[in-house]
């Protein structure tokens, strides 16, 4: 891969992992118009540009929710502080919110993959993610705290995203949204939901990376060093930061835009890259 292959890449992983517009779906359409991937041929996920692309995002939500991650490190080295209890019971259900999309990853992660190779279904997709964008103008619950069932509903919302072409963030902070929370509060606990959910991504992406070098006869030890050195390279290296630098950008577009209620402005953008796409990759299968 060349060096502004990766920068492009890098670009669209940032954006769009969290503007409402899917980073997978627009990851995999990107390496179609880039040659990276071939349309009804035959695909070898470049496992190690993944990883790196997702430590650049995952870095931008770090440095951007710095403060909030140290409060809620703090509620739990003092415990007995109440003026951080609120902090304790946020961590309590982002783990909830995470479990419906490890259980999806478990039953249906085959099925999923295959969604990959498919422009035109990813593209569908899309117009999917811009419909579920609308949602919260017509259905909205009472206003409260997020909570089991606001963190449940997000999860759902989670799991649905990861099919290409579902936006991660866009169905989360709708379905915070339709569920009564406050639009920032929604926001907010959509991009901490995405540290557990990019860094079990990386975890998955790793160990596909480590197998594959033990199948070449390495030592489990040897292939995790070998599958960790591979993301190391300048092509994959320039991904990576400008996909963090991207990401903090993104990060602070999305918060205005939910805090101003114009979260359904994505979905128009939506509808037009997703009819693009169905006309485009119909015509050239």
């Amino acid at each position: 891969m060349e060096i502004w292959q990766a920068i492009i890449v890098g670009i669209v992983q940032g954006l769009a992992e969290f503007l409402p517009i899917s980073s997978s779906g627009h990851i995999v359409l990107t390496q179609f118009l880039l040659g990276i991937r071939e349309q009804g041929g035959e695909h070898i996920e470049d496992v190690a540009f993944e990883v790196i692309l997702h430590v650049g995002t995952l870095v931008s939500v770090l440095i951007y929710f710095r403060a909030q991650l140290w409060r809620m490190t703090q509620s739990l080295l003092t415990f007995r502080d109440e003026s951080l209890r609120d902090d304790r019971m946020r961590i309590m259900w982002l783990g909830i919110a995470t479990v419906p999309a490890v259980i999806a990853a478990l039953l249906f992660g085959d099925w999923f993959k295959a969604a990959y190779n498919n422009p035109v279904m990813v593209s569908s997709l899309l117009l999917v993610t811009g419909t579920v964008l609308f949602a919260p103008r017509v259905l909205k619950g009472r206003e409260r705290k997020e909570g089991l069932g606001s963190s449940l509903i997000m999860g759902i919302g989670q799991a649905c995203a990861i099919l290409p072409g579902i936006s991660r963030s866009g169905s989360t902070i709708a379905a915070g949204l339709v569920s009564g929370v406050k639009p920032e509060r929604a926001a907010e606990f959509s991009f901490l939901m995405s540290i557990p959910a990019i860094a079990g991504g990386l975890v998955m992406a790793l160990k596909d990376r480590t197998k594959e070098y033990a199948a070449e006869g390495m030592e489990t030890k040897d292939a995790f060093i070998e599958a960790c050195l591979s993301c190391v390279n300048p092509a994959y290296m320039a991904g990576a930061v400008t996909s963090a630098v991207v990401g903090l950008f993104a990060i602070y577009v999305v918060l205005q835009a939910v805090k101003r209620g114009r979260l359904e402005y994505f979905s128009y953008y939506c509808y037009a890259a997703g009819i693009s796409g169905i006309i485009y990759f119909s015509m050239n299968a």
